[in-house]
């Protein structure tokens, strides 16, 4: 990891020493004394410093200094950020400003990253700065702070990443056969758009709730929209980068099948005998009250009345029963009744489905409209002139929008609450733990070509942390598990031992390298994305990829592995992490075990390794990892040149099952790693490896 990342006590006492009131003593020496009398009473006096050999304004009070002459009335952002106690314009006889060319030149800020005490209230003026406002940051324009505040506010902590890792992928343009519509034709985030997407997205998940439990009497099933929208963009060639809209089919096989699976009532976890029983009564119960309600056959009706009045005895007349029994009972009934139940509730799921996408193809219209409309009011040209795609060749560079930014938009406002960093925009906070908006604040400096004054970072922000707050819904921890990563301390590995630079699903909040491949292209390329992996064609490099747990989008991304493997003969090489599901087993999990690029499979045992939380940008330290509750199977698929540079042999392997010792909460994880060690699933062409 670099300095820059970790921090050290050097660092941070040089930064600190910029601040006139430590840089000499910490009793500032005074100089005369020309105050007005007011400025005297309010604590303000005149010091000397020896290191800028100038003088500067310090208030004994609120320990606040300037270099500028402070402005009467003007109220401390620190004790008082409200401005309560600030004092009414001057009037006529007030003290006059001092002219404007004999003032003394504003204090410089670092831009450097230091730590700094925690301040209560971080301002944005939405209108120009007067001459009696705070100096503005030059960092974040328009933000009024002192350099203590912006040293607590890009304070990092925890780091989780190494932005100082150069990638040398190389990759080529979008293929014209390609069917998804290039990342770069996405439109520039704006704050006005992104506030009306997410409340239409809220809007579309209150209809999905509520057309379950007006057709079928059930909850939606756990995170199924979630899943959902996953599941439509690997189809959809549609304008939105979040709600799809031009999709083939229109229902969802994802929405479909977990609704179904919940049909006639959601089966939960049971633990004890008493549950048990209570649960296969009331699948009876509902079974019963489906056929009757819905038009089925008579055959259908006779089957499922039959078994339901058999079930019903049978609960009378045992009293003895074991949760196995009752369990036995409930499965043996499912699989009765179920087929019979399937053919009567698929009309209404499937309107379900084909209902919420349609709602969602006119939210897309709306939205669309409202950019476009924006766009024309700052005379910016949405239709951009064709260029035939060349067949280049370049170094992987975070993607880049075609169509020009829209102005700054005002009114975004940052503070500070505690450990967190909040952004807020129209009443609409967003918030994320210091180190975190430290580390956007990296990627962007390292990313970004269009902002160098940085007036667009907090807007652009807002945007990126509003559209993940709203993809994976609101509820507690919810859509933390699709936006898992693996430890620390395995990615260092995998870029030691196997050469990895670049994650093919990730996000700017839980990324470990500076390039990554994510989900939305238009928020996402300003802090170092180079766009969807569906949209990704490397020519070479080695890769990890650890997908959100959609069948849909899982067995999407070995087909497009396969064909970048097959069509290049430059070492490539793919290490992917997906859940061992064998009940039943998963068709990317199948292809990639039979697949002929397939070099080495190892499976981690349920509860013996662990990720980092998807909510890991703004929850608590000791919340930060979770045990796997399945097998992860992690295969390597690589072309012969790839096989050839990033072998996985037995040191290699050994080294990488060695790193999750290390990971989160390492004592259990690690015991339990020495008593039971990985399994390794291997092809024939592992012998020449070994």
């Amino acid at each position: 990891m670099a300095l820059d990342n970790h921090g050290s006590p050097q660092a941070d006492a040089a930064l600190i020493s910029l601040s006139p009131s430590t840089s000499d003593s910490p009793c500032p020496p005074r100089a005369p004394t020309d105050l007005p009398d007011e400025l005297v009473q309010a604590g303000w006096e005149k010091c000397w410093s020896k290191r800028e050999s100038r003088l500067y304004y310090f208030n004994r009070f609120t320990n606040q200094s300037l270099w500028e002459m402070p402005v009467l009335g003007q109220h401390d952002v620190i004790s008082d950020p409200l401005g309560l106690n600030a004092a009414p314009d001057p009037v006529e006889g007030a003290m006059p400003e001092t002219p404007k060319d004999t003032r003394p030149p504003k204090r410089r800020i670092s831009e450097d990253l230091s730590t700094g005490e925690p301040v209560k209230k971080l301002k944005t003026e939405p209108t120009p700065v007067t001459p009696g406002a705070v100096p503005s940051s030059p960092i974040f324009p328009g933000v009024s702070m002192d350099e203590k505040q912006l040293s607590a506010l890009l304070k990092t902590t925890d780091v989780y990443w190494d932005l100082d890792i150069q990638s040398n992928v190389v990759v080529k343009p979008v293929p014209p056969s390609h069917l998804l519509p290039p990342p770069s034709q996405c439109l520039p985030p704006h704050p006005e758009v992104e506030l009306l997407r997410s409340q239409l997205v809220l809007k579309l998940r209150q209809h999905y709730r509520e057309l379950c439990q007006q057709r079928e009497g059930i909850d939606p099933p756990r995170e199924s929209f979630n899943r959902w929208m996953l599941e439509r963009k690997v189809l959809d060639r549609g304008p939105d980068p979040l709600l799809p809209s031009d999709c083939d089919p229109a229902v969802s096989p994802s929405m479909f099948r977990e609704i179904m699976n919940d049909v006639p009532i959601r089966l939960s976890r049971i633990k004890h005998r008493e549950e048990a029983k209570r649960l296969l009564f009331k699948y009876a119960e509902a079974a019963k009250r489906l056929i009757e309600s819905r038009r089925a056959s008579s055959d259908s009706r006779k089957m499922v009345k039959w078994n339901v009045e058999d079930t019903f005895s049978w609960l009378r007349r045992d009293h003895l029963a074991t949760k196995e029994d009752y369990m036995d009972r409930l499965e043996h009934l499912r699989k009765q009744c179920g087929p019979h139940m399937t053919a009567v509730a698929r009309d209404s799921v499937e309107g379900i489905c084909s209902k919420i996408y349609h709602i969602s193809r006119e939210y897309v219209k709306r939205i669309r409209e409202k950019h476009l409309a924006l766009l024309r009011d700052a005379s910016i040209p949405v239709e951009v002139p064709a260029v035939s795609p060349q067949d280049r060749r370049v170094f992987c560079h975070p993607i880049r929008l075609s169509v020009s930014a829209l102005p700054t938009q005002p009114g975004v406002d940052v503070q500070q609450e505690g450990s967190l960093v909040c952004v807020r925009y129209k009443g609409e906070s967003v918030r994320i733990n210091q180190s975190y908006f430290s580390k956007l604040y990296q990627l962007y400096r390292l990313s970004c070509i269009d902002d160098s004054g940085t007036e667009r970072f907090l807007s652009r922000i807002w945007c990126l942390m509003r559209r993940y707050q709203v993809m994976f819904g609101t509820a507690q921890y919810e859509g933390s598990g699709l936006q898992g990563a693996l430890p620390v301390h395995v990615f260092q590995t995998l870029h030691k031992v196997f050469g990895v630079t670049l994650e093919c699903f990730a996000s700017p909040l839980n990324c470990y390298f500076k390039q990554y491949c994510s989900a939305f292209p238009d928020t996402d390329g300003y802090f170092g994305s180079r766009g969807p992996c569906l949209s990704f064609f490397p020519v070479s490099g080695s890769f990890e990829a650890n997908p959100p747990f959609s069948e849909e989008l899982m067995d999407a991304m070995v087909t497009h592995f396969e064909n970048l493997l097959d069509n290049s003969d430059q070492p490539l090489s793919f290490i992917i992490f997906i859940p061992e599901w064998r009940d039943p087993p998963t068709p990317a999990l199948t292809r990639m075990e039979s697949s002929r690029f397939k070099r080495h499979q190892l499976i981690l045992t349920a509860f013996q390794h662990e990720y980092r939380s998807g909510s890991q940008h703004m929850c608590k330290r000791e919340e930060l990892y979770y045990k796997a509750v399945h097998n992860t199977a992690v295969i390597f698929l690589q072309n012969e040149p790839g096989f050839l540079k990033w072998t996985p042999t037995a040191e290699r392997l050994q080294e990488l099952t060695a790193s999750y010792k290390h990971s989160g909460r390492v004592t259990n994880s690690a015991v339990a790693l020495e008593k039971e060690p990985t399994r390794e699933e291997g092809t024939s062409k592992d012998s020449t490896a070994n």
